[in-house]
């Protein structure tokens, strides 16, 4: 969808440390890439950082954007583009009319939304949902699927729905967010406090008995793969845990939406460590009190990035319901920005 569309989009990834502003048309990205500091303790200076890095695209385009659309964090009230109290953003506190501030100033329609939305967005629309059905159809598999479920990994717990190339935002704007889902370890904990950084780093600290609050999820990924002292095993299991708790809320959500899975975020690059706990606890059965077990879902979760899994899924009778879970192939920033192209241009079309 929109590979053939000639509108263009102004795109910007926004951090707390750097914001990288950009371009798209026809889901591909058309200019150099354009970085800037983003000043998160001073609103002026952020402000005038967003005018100057959205200046600086529009002026290297060969015609004029249609709209400006981008991720920005929560909490906020994104239909009206008003962000709220943000931790990395201090000087946003009170609330920002951040959307209002910018289609004064380039008098065009501005679309903002939270990364895991828009990372779901771009995986529906140009990313693992396509790919995947075209595979299955070149392996005859006669099946085509429309939903899809995006989760991030990073510094929160990210996620967002794709029901039929549409998302899923809700009445307030909190469709298909899970990072306050119960956790399934601490069920007077939010899943958020299992599956972030933070989380990495703490469950290490617990179980190699350590107190060491500079150590990186990237630290505790070389532990565990041997590339510097520590403790591997509470490394690997750090990723587990995480692994575990995502698995617990992915089932829930999966119950519901009935789609496919692909992960993303910064974390993700651990898929080895977390990938198999999460299968796991997708794969695994609740019982009755009459003592029969039954599986967690209703539906067989196929690992799509394993070709024999595939195969085998695809070829052999089986009366089973399935779905499919991957990583993205796209890469978690690009995904986030064709989503935030194709959410544009479908505001604009309604």
């Amino acid at each position: 969808m929109y590979n053939h569309d000639n509108r263009i989009v102004l795109t910007l990834d926004a951090g707390g440390t750097n914001m990288v502003f950009s371009a798209i048309q026809g889901n591909v990205e058309i200019v150099e890439p354009y970085c800037l500091p983003a000043y998160p303790d001073d609103l002026q200076k952020c402000l005038d950082t967003l005018i100057d890095g959205f200046t600086h695209i529009r002026n290297l385009l060969p015609k004029a954007p249609v709209a400006i659309s981008f991720a920005f964090p929560g909490p906020a009230d994104y239909k009206n583009g008003i962000i709220h109290d943000l931790p990395n953003f201090p000087s946003f506190r009170g609330g920002v009319p951040l959307g209002p501030f910018l289609r004064e100033h380039f008098q065009i329609p501005v679309f903002i939304n939270n990364d895991g939305n828009l990372f779901a967005y771009g995986e529906a629309l140009a990313g693992a949902l396509p790919a995947l059905n075209e595979r299955l159809k070149k392996m005859g598999y006669n099946k085509e699927y429309r939903n899809l479920i995006g989760v991030t990994f990073g510094t929160g717990f990210g996620s967002g729905v794709v029901i039929d190339n549409r998302l899923l935002t809700g009445d307030n704007d909190c469709g298909g967010d899970v990072w306050v889902f119960r956790n399934k370890l601490y069920p007077d904990k939010i899943a958020e406090e299992s599956v972030s950084r933070r989380a990495i780093t703490r469950v290490y600290n617990e179980y190699a008995a350590v107190v060491d609050e500079t150590l990186t999820p990237n630290d505790i990924f070389r532990i565990a793969e041997g590339e510097i002292p520590g403790d591997r095993q509470a490394a690997v299991r750090s990723f587990a845990q995480l692994g575990e708790v995502a698995g617990d809320v992915i089932a829930h959500l999966l119950t519901v939406v009935d789609g496919i899975i692909v992960i993303g975020g910064g974390i993700i690059g651990a898929a080895k460590y977390i990938m198999p706990a999460l299968i796991g606890e997708l794969r695994s059965s609740l019982s009755t009190f009459s003592g029969d077990n039954l599986s967690r879902l209703q539906m067989e979760v196929v690992d799509a990035q394993d070709e024999d899994s595939l195969k085998q899924a695809t070829t052999n009778y089986n009366p089973h319901k399935k779905t499919f879970i991957m990583t993205t192939s796209l890469g978690t920033s690009t995904a986030i920005s064709l989503g935030a192209y194709a959410y544009a241009l479908h505001q604009l079309a309604d």
